[in-house]
């Protein structure tokens, strides 16, 4: 095939596979059921299984496994130390018996009634007892539960899964009947390999990938700082990869050695887009290797074993939550959320048929129960809402919230008025999260102990990342005139729940924002002004009465007069308010 006929060929396939994609996931997340099962349905529809109009699933999933590498170091993004710290019990107690109970019990059950072997079995099972971040975590954001202790120790138990794919993929390779790769080293070397690639990552993040952001910030580049991120993630990846380790492992420690980096937010928000994609993909690439015929010719065995995960997984969530003195309620609503099967069971179907543990069409057939498992998500969620607290009367407000960088407040500028406003916030003990675009800014502020992130905090997807989605107040103390309704419009719409105030520069910016739902504005030097023109009146020898009415009136003709120049646009309006020689405060009395 020449290079022209390959081309057409690509455009071909992906116009149709987007197009498809675009209907499906908006025809599923229509009916509530999510955007996995939308690419799921395209790919199947689309694929040699299907319609047969686009080929070649294995490489397109080759590429797209590229989407779980990323999702993976945005997972370790998530685990700064003290966060860590904070959900120890529930990440490492709760998640370690979630994975290993469901797991056994699946596992079990597999090998009881299905007639595989007990190492199929458990390469089967295994991948069961993991949920789908993908679908829970946002039907919890947008329902507004993901802050209750519900949502909190549902957040934990899913990291604990998405942290469990690597272990998974040892196990199923240890469990290998596939022949040995004679130019793979021994295990003690991988082990040796391993631990030196960790330390060489978490090194190379602290000496290199820190200077390289902060020099990178410094020039404002934001497709730089994508670039950087992207090269972050595949080296680290490349490098576990040309060791025969797990790539996944790779992008993890990417994303921990960066957890407490200024840049992580920013990083996030560059990476995220790419992620989304390449997860679709992934899932598409999926839904197109699904052997439909299998699949037909046992329907019951599909419908009763996605029965089965259910109703196991939804069972051994309750019990291991009320040992770990949950609520009866909430550990009902608990298991409902985790019952399905998740995206990473793909996967690790994938290493069990590599590794000869499974046949194809047990990976086809498996593959389609956990489909089928997530389907019934939405239903059951709407079950388990009945039982959840009241995000008002359970939100913990005083803790770091699970989306990590998550706060009540989120300063934007943290320049001379940044500080301040921080500062007074800090002082009623309000969790705020800080945000600068100036890398010296940054570096001098964590010299005295203030985390500061870099970003642009005036665009929509890093406000997101740094938690905006949950914040009380955003305050935007962004220097010179920057601030116009075109930015500030797509931050109200898209946070109602956060009362936004705006440092603005002067009377001209005042007036652009006229007319938005803005909870406050404040002049750059307005208030100061004021101050020293009281501090004025005083040492030419007035009292402080007459001071404070001089100051009430000034205050008072400001209000009117900007409020008619707004109107009209003009700030020659009013002028006859402003005072002059001519145009005196009258009854006052002269030192």
């Amino acid at each position: 095939m020449n290079e022209g006929a390959s081309t057409a060929l690509l455009l071909r396939d992906g116009v149709l596979l987007l197009g498809a994609a675009l209907v499906f996931v908006l025809i599923f997340r229509r009916f509530g059921l999510g955007a996995v099962l939308g690419y799921l349905v395209a790919g199947a529809l689309l694929g040699p299984q299907g319609l047969a109009l686009v080929g070649g699933a294995e490489s397109k999933l080759g590429i797209a496994e590229l989407g779980i590498v990323l999702l993976l170091f945005l997972v370790g993004l998530e685990l700064n130390p003290s966060r860590l710290w904070r959900l120890k019990r529930d990440i490492f107690g709760f998640g370690l018996a979630q994975v290993v109970v469901c797991g056994i019990a699946l596992s079990a059950v597999i090998f009881l009634f299905t007639g595989f072997s007990a190492s199929a079995a458990l390469a089967l099972g295994l991948p069961l007892a993991l949920s789908s971040t993908a679908q829970v975590l946002p039907m919890l954001q947008s329902a507004g539960r993901l802050n209750t202790p519900i949502g909190e120790r549902a957040f934990s138990i899913l990291l604990f899964q998405d942290l469990s794919i690597v272990p998974l993929i040892t196990i199923v390779a240890a469990l290998s009947r596939a022949p040995a790769d004679p130019a793979a080293p021994p295990g003690w070397l991988l082990g040796v390999y391993t631990v030196a690639a960790v330390v060489g990552l978490v090194v190379a993040g602290r000496y290199i990938m820190n200077p390289l952001f902060r020099l990178i910030g410094g020039l404002g580049e934001r497709e730089l700082f994508v670039a950087a991120g992207l090269f972050t993630v595949l080296a680290s990846a490349a490098v576990m990869e040309a060791l025969h380790l797990s790539t996944a492992l790779g992008a993890f420690i990417a994303g921990m050695m960066l957890a407490d980096s200024p840049y992580r937010h920013e990083l996030e928000a560059d990476v995220e887009p790419f992620r989304t994609i390449l997860i679709g993909l992934f899932f598409i690439a999926v839904g197109m290797m699904l052997d439909l015929h299998v699949v037909a010719a046992r329907p019951l065995f599909v419908i009763g074993m996605a029965a089965a995960v259910v109703v196991v997984k939804a069972v051994v969530i309750f019990a291991i939550a009320k040992a770990f003195r949950v609520g009866t309620k909430q550990a009902f609503a608990l298991g409902l959320l985790l019952s399905q099967g998740g995206e990473f069971g793909f996967v690790l179907f994938g290493q069990a048929e590599a590794a000869r543990l499974i046949a194809p069409e047990a990976s086809s057939l498996f593959g389609a129960v956990v489909t089928l498992s997530m389907a019934t998500t939405p239903f059951l969620m709407k079950i388990a809402r009945r039982y959840y607290a009241t995000p008002s009367s359970t939100a913990r407000d005083d803790l770091e919230r699970p989306e990590g960088g998550q706060a009540r407040a989120i300063v934007v500028g943290y320049g001379r008025f940044g500080q301040t406003v921080a500062q007074m916030m800090m002082a009623k003990a309000v969790s705020v999260t800080l945000i600068d675009r100036n890398p010296v800014q940054i570096d001098r502020s964590n010299d005295f102990g203030t985390k500061v992130y870099y970003g642009d905090g005036l665009r929509l997807d890093l406000l997101r990342q740094a938690g905006a989605g949950d914040a009380r107040a955003i305050i935007l103390c962004v220097d010179e005139d920057q601030l116009t309704a075109d930015l500030l419009e797509p931050i109200l719409k898209a946070f109602p729940q956060a009362a936004v105030l705006a440092r603005v520069y002067d009377r001209r910016s005042l007036m652009r924002l006229d007319g938005l739902d803005l909870t406050g504005t404040t002049r750059e030097v307005f208030e100061s002004a004021v101050c020293m023109g009281r501090q004025a009146l005083a040492a030419v020898g007035f009292d402080e009465a007459e001071v404070d009415r001089v100051e009430a009136e000034y205050r008072e003709r400001d209000r009117r007069r900007l409020a008619l120049q707004s109107e009209s646009g003009d700030l020659r309006t009013a002028m006859e308010m402003m005072f002059s020689p001519s145009r005196a405060l009258g009854d006052t009395v002269q030192p």
